[in-house]
């Protein structure tokens, strides 16, 4: 089974949108990660496995391969473990959404919680630029001095 979810790559100042794409095959259970990401995109398959087990839904125990494209478009830090998670669970048919039109940004906590990330402002700009209608991400809260 195929899904495919939008994310964004910030560069510079810019955003650009990156088609995260999951492929679950029949064979030897892996999770594989392609489309030139950095370490912290590598160790997301550690942080979305632990997530989507800790949270209810069952990991599936197939070939996952995840594409992130463009290729050859640099992807940095851990902000596309949340469109990764929801990719599995919508490839998986364990949930089931239309986020066809919806730009992912996220970080997820071992337990599954969604952490803030960078870029959030530039994932906006590119969202509003390629007519996706919404986004999901958490924003930063600022602590309160005392």
């Amino acid at each position: 089974m195929l899904a495919k979810v939008y994310s964004c790559a910030v560069v510079g100042l810019d955003g650009e949108l990156v088609e995260v794409e999951v492929d679950i095959a029949q064979g030897l259970p892996s999770f594989t990660v392609v489309g030139l990401g950095d370490m912290a995109v590598q160790e997301a398959r550690e942080r979305v496995r632990s997530a989507i087990r800790n949270s209810g839904p069952s990991f599936p125990l197939k070939r996952l391969t995840v594409n992130l494209a463009p290729g050859d478009l640099r992807k940095v830090g851990a902000s596309y473990d949340l469109p990764i998670a929801l990719g599995i669970l919508l490839a998986s048919e364990q949930i089931a959404a239309d986020l066809s039109r919806t730009a992912l940004i996220g970080e997820l906590g071992l337990d599954g919680s969604l952490r803030h990330c960078d870029g959030v402002l530039s994932m906006a700009a590119v969202r509003a630029s390629m007519a996706l209608k919404r986004s999901i991400s958490r924003r930063k809260t600022r602590r309160r001095q005392r």
